[in-house]
């Protein structure tokens, strides 16, 4: 089924030409290339951002094995680099699948992963170099089927002309149910739109924006989101796995050809997040809490271990700590990989009296650095986001930590939350400071320490979705008071790019309207946007400032709890009153650490 036309002519006109060529040409271990005249139907899962990022995203493999094992032909794509794109252009050929070159408009069904907001120019990319009408609504009855999801589709709204189906919650029950409908409709003489509808109305998890219309008052609030067919639902609900035990991990994953930003085995070991914490989009859309079993966890990392040949397996979830039965998986997970010598990765740990245990239920694993993310440094703040931790188990974590051997620390910060005052940022290099003379106490010599500080962006379906963003004076004067107050050499404060955080504000609370800004940044040049190299903000800002798009009024205002909002047609689990009582406790809270200060 291979496609060796298309594949001699990017091979022969552009690799030669093009920075990490190997990354275009699939053919990877444990990838799968099947003919497309004997399956079920096919399918491409397009990441819109690089092949590094894309092939080290946990969920990409989980997909594409449940679609390859269900007889389907599941294939991937990527946003290009730039020199990659610009070839494709020059010489008329279109993005494909790397599994059999097939253009994306090939296939029956393309569905983007959506991890971050600022990727949004790279589905346009990915749309218009695989040969798809860029508007939904210019798409033929059969044309392929665009579908998104993933935590960057909570607001839908930037991306409702160009995508023709969102699917809200996990992807391993719902993607299955998409795909088969839309295959057998193929070819029915039923209108797209129609088939759309047949889709949406038979779950409760699936939006059409094409089925909805914003209707605005006179000020620019949204006064409702009007359903246009009684046939589709009023309200979308997530879609929720209720067995994640009894779900297949991914134990074939495909190796890259080319370094990534993630070389290593990635086991989930737990969906959702015990605690509530209020900046916290993921804990709010990945509820309820469900586990895997240390027997399956341990089996699969196995089995992924023997048919990959990694040396460092990563136990994800959003708190691994967290974990019912930690300290046995742990245990267990160092004394089947140690002797291997592949080391055990535990990227998300939440701070508590278990940390100070880890380094030694490690045993020889992993020495070279601990990431913790405490978030802010001062109690009532904690209180505030609603993430209660103790120093003291922070420090003596990290002293356990520095006594076995282990290097640095790595310190997750927010900047510019509500109510944020000089001491919270005081609270940041203290706390920092403190971690480097424990490792000198502990070995002779101040510990590298790096405080990596993000910009607060209020998420949908969080309290603070109400919230503005702070203004760009602010932060940047929060960046520069943080870096003066730095005294010991070994400490580092990393600041997240300002601009970027700015163009993440109005793709993540923008509403319908500003996807004109979307499409026409893209037009003009936008391309990469995460990338430092390939981000423009002057484009970005010239092109809202063209089209009269009021960036203040859409990320930097405070909105009323009673206001609609872009994305409240999109329901979360515990629903609109939850977020509202949680904001308004957050304003209380607010007031009293003022009147403390």
């Amino acid at each position: 089924m291979l496609n060796q036309k298309l594949k001699d002519a990017v091979v022969s006109r552009i690799l030669t030409k093009v920075r990490t060529p190997a990354q275009y040409v699939g053919g990877e271990l444990n990838s799968i290339a099947k003919d497309h005249s004997t399956v079920q139907g096919t399918l491409c899962l397009a990441f819109p951002d690089t092949y590094s990022i894309g092939m080290s995203h946990h969920g990409l493999q989980v997909l594409y094995s449940l679609m390859n094992d269900l007889g389907w032909a599941c294939e991937r794509a990527f946003t290009p680099l730039p020199d990659f794109e610009a070839g494709l252009r020059e010489h008329g050929l279109p993005l494909y699948g790397l599994e059999t070159f097939t253009p994306l408009n090939q296939f029956d069904v393309l569905g983007f992963t959506l991890q971050y907001e600022i990727s949004y120019s790279n589905v346009l990319t990915m749309l218009d170099l695989g040969g798809i009408p860029l508007h939904a609504e210019d798409r033929g009855d059969d044309d392929t089927l665009v579908i998104a999801g993933g935590p960057g589709g909570q607001n839908p709204e930037l991306l409702a002309p160009f995508i023709d189906l969102f699917v809200m919650g996990d992807g391993e029950p719902s993607l299955p149910v998409v795909c088969e409908q839309w295959r057998e409709m193929k070819g029915s003489g039923l209108s797209r739109e129609e088939k759309l509808a047949r889709i949406v109305g038979s779950v409760n998890w699936a939006y059409a924006p094409r089925f909805y219309e914003p209707i605005y008052a006179e000020d620019g609030t949204i006064v409702e989101i009007r359903r246009l067919r009684d046939d589709v639902p009023a309200g979308i609900r997530p879609c929720v796995i209720q067995d994640l035990d009894g779900t297949p991990l991914p134990v074939r994953p495909v190796v890259p050809v080319v370094e990534t930003a993630h070389d290593r085995i990635a086991i989930e070991i737990m969906r959702g997040c015990p605690w509530q914490c209020r900046f916290c989009q993921s804990t709010v859309i990945k509820r309820p809490l469900r586990y895997r079993t240390v027997e399956t966890i341990v089996d699969a990392a196995l089995e992924s271990y023997r048919n990959t040949g990694y040396d460092e397996i990563s136990l994800l979830s959003l708190s691994t700590s967290d974990y019912p039965d930690f300290e046995r998986l742990v245990t267990r997970m160092s004394e089947v990989f140690t002797p291997l010598g592949v080391k055990i990765s535990l990227p998300s740990l939440r701070i508590t009296e278990t940390l100070k245990k880890i380094p030694a239920l490690l045993q020889e694993g992993r020495r070279s650095g601990l990431t913790l993310a405490p978030e802010v440094a001062r109690d009532d703040m904690r209180e505030q986001i609603r993430k209660p931790i103790n120093n003291t188990d922070l420090y003596e974590g990290c002293a356990e930590a520095f006594r076995r051997g282990w290097k640095k620390v790595k310190l997750y910060f927010m900047c510019g939350l509500p109510g944020e005052r000089p001491a919270d940022l005081d609270g940041i290099i203290e706390m920092a400071e403190t971690i480097a003379r424990i490792g000198k106490d502990v070995t002779g010599r101040h510990a590298e320490v790096i405080a990596s500080v993000s910009n607060f962006i209020p998420k949908p379906h969080t309290p603070y979705q109400w919230n503005g963003i702070q203004s760009r004076d602010y932060l940047k004067w929060a960046h520069k008071y943080l870096r003066s107050r730095v005294r010991i050499r070994t400490v580092t404060i990393k600041g997240h790019d300002i601009e970027r955080s700015m163009l993440e504000g109005i793709m993540t609370r923008g509403d319908r309207r500003v996807a004109a800004a979307l499409e026409e940044a893209w037009r003009r040049g936008a391309r990469l946007d995460a990338w430092t190299e390939y981000f423009d903000h002057k484009l970005w800002w010239k092109t809202f400032e063209d089209l009269g798009i009021d960036v203040e009024w859409y990320s930097h205002r405070d909105r009323p709890t009673d206001e609609v909002l872009p994305w409240d047609h999109i329901h979360i689990k515990y629903g609109r009153d939850y977020l509202v009582k949680e904001q308004n406790r957050s304003v209380v809270q607010l007031e009293a650490m003022a009147g403390a200060v």
